[in-house]
């Protein structure tokens, strides 16, 4: 991840899909799906495994992410998790990528060509797989726009790179993040883990963020937490372990835009209330 999407021409740029990463394998005894770690969801995703039966491919390994479009057409991860449980017809498969085609490894092929190759395959892109467009270049105006939707972020891929599996430069994405005034409701804090600060909006539990304030603020915060310490754990938090705080203490919290739960929240400062 980076904070700050590529600007240069020599980058392609696609909507990071908030979902969950999926490789669609295609075979002679059908097609499969599997999650990042290697669990066979076929069952869980069945109308898209149906519909990459019908691709036509005698043998293929897709890349994507499965997701659940909300009425305006975008991935809400609220509705994935909902059609999981009981309407899977509302899932799709956003195809990003192609390893193998019918016998061929593509791995090695410049990323566009892949690309190109994929889109021929999935066309028209409509129903339970679609294919993930891209611009080229314009980095910046792209990520704004992305920020104007209220989008996840965006993937930046180099165009000429092979494909390889775990971390890669030739990868990046950049995630949109809004800042957040919230309640400090408890600390956690293991050995060998990071400090977390329990947060609440207006009384309700919305998640933890990790607490990154430098050594100074930190050593004021927890000043502030053992004069605030001994508050009952809040209904439904009980098996928590935790400080928890009695009320007055605020904390300004950079987590990802658009979600009703904190995501990949931090804790950039704190306040006491007047």
């Amino acid at each position: 991840m980076v904070e700050e999407p590529p600007t240069s021409d020599n980058w392609i740029h696609e909507i990071k899909y908030d979902g969950y990463r999926t490789e669609i394998i295609i075979d002679w005894d059908g097609a499969r799906a599997y999650t990042k770690t290697g669990i066979d969801w076929s069952k869980r995703y069945w109308p898209i495994v149906a519909a990459a039966e019908q691709l036509g491919a005698r043998s293929a390994i897709l890349d994507g992410e499965v997701i659940a479009p909300n009425p305006k057409g975008y991935p809400d991860m609220a509705a994935l998790r909902a059609a999981l449980s009981w309407n899977a017809e509302r899932l799709a498969f956003v195809a990003f990528d192609i390893l193998h085609l019918n016998g061929e490894d593509l791995r090695r092929l410049p990323t566009i060509e892949r690309r190109a190759i994929l889109w021929d395959l999935v066309k028209p892109a409509e129903g339970a797989i679609q294919f993930s467009q891209h611009v080229e270049g314009g980095g910046a105006e792209f990520f704004k726009a992305v920020e104007e939707h209220g989008l996840e972020g965006m993937v930046s891929k180099r165009p000429n790179s092979s494909y390889r599996s775990g971390e890669s430069d030739a990868w990046v994405k950049t995630k949109c993040f809004a800042m957040k005034e919230l309640e400090i409701i408890g600390v956690k804090r293991d050995p060998g883990r990071p400090a977390m600060a329990l947060m609440a909006d207006k009384g309700r539990y919305v998640g933890s963020a990790f607490i990154t304030i430098p050594g100074e603020m930190r050593k004021r915060l927890w000043d502030r937490v053992q004069r605030k310490a001994g508050a009952k754990p809040p209904k439904g938090l009980e098996k928590q372990k935790a400080e928890w705080i009695k009320p007055g203490l605020v904390g300004r919290v950079k987590t990802l835009k658009g979600e009703p739960k904190l995501r990949h929240a931090s804790l950039k400062d704190f306040r006491e209330q007047g």
